[in-house]
């Protein structure tokens, strides 16, 4: 059981059968009433986001959610298949229940994939992935890291701001929760 006033971003809770991830949340206190907490939630087998208010001290249960080791395979008509490690079965999952996750993912990439109620629902990413730069302006001399900063794609499609110094073909790591540039890798 998770009450309201243990609430954080990422925490997950069950809604009448249905799998939640808390994506923001706000305690609110106006006059002598009670406390409410407005939420903004995503559903984990639908993708769509809701907002929602509970009132403080509510209670929710916890999704009983599966987490297994996958592999990124390939994408074929619409749909992206990830084989299981340890018992080389194929998961297919929809671009609506991957959303933004696969501007960091590459082929033959190991992430964990949630199943709720032996169905999978999506992938949880590490937080720092590692990815090659396929274009960006080339850095120029005397370009410091704590210059300005440029668009760079990845390899993946994402693009994200660089430091000036960085070039085409550094492999830089990026951090997944903000898709922001983090450190080149040597």
């Amino acid at each position: 059981m998770i009450s309201t006033s243990e609430f954080r971003k990422g925490a997950k809770i069950e809604i009448k059968g249905d799998p939640y991830d808390i994506i923001d949340f706000q305690h609110v206190k106006i006059g002598r009433g009670g406390a409410t907490v407005r939420t903004k939630i995503k559903n984990m087998r639908t993708g769509s986001i809701v907002e929602e208010s509970f009132k403080g001290g509510e209670k929710f249960n916890t999704p009983n959610l599966e987490e297994r080791a996958v592999q990124y395979l390939y994408n074929q008509d619409g749909m992206y298949y990830f084989m299981d490690t340890e018992t080389f079965e194929q998961a297919p999952l929809s671009l609506d229940q991957l959303g933004d996750n696969m501007n960091f993912i590459k082929e033959n990439m190991v992430v964990n994939i949630l199943y709720h109620s032996g169905s999978p629902l999506t992938i949880e990413l590490p937080i720092f992935v590692e990815l090659k730069i396929v274009k960006s302006d080339p850095g120029l001399k005397g370009d410091t890291a704590s210059g300005g900063s440029k668009p760079a794609k990845l390899e993946t499609g994402l693009t994200v701001k660089v430091p000036l110094h960085i070039n085409e073909g550094d492999v830089i790591k990026v951090d997944t929760r903000t898709s922001g540039y983090v450190e080149r890798v040597r």
